[in-house]
């Protein structure tokens, strides 16, 4: 598989990566596969979301702002 980047990006990539001890091909490599793994958990997070709310185990509108901030707050 071949990916092509702008002249700009490459060129931003290729200093990332050396400031890794890294090759761009690594990095890129690396980084599709995090996302990848992070798409998966979203999926399967969203999936058990889902079934909570099929069997009812829902939280109201005020515990979720409350939750949302106590982790802004940390």
């Amino acid at each position: 598989m071949e990916v092509h980047f702008t002249p700009d990006t490459e060129a931003q990539l290729q200093q990332f990566a050396a400031s890794k001890g890294k090759d761009a091909a690594q990095v890129v490599e690396e980084t599709v596969t995090r996302m990848l793994e992070r798409q998966a958990q979203f999926i399967e997070g969203v999936k058990r979301g889902i079934e909570a709310a099929d069997r009812g185990d829902l939280i109201d509108h005020e515990e979720v702002v409350t939750r949302i901030d106590r982790l802004f707050q940390s």
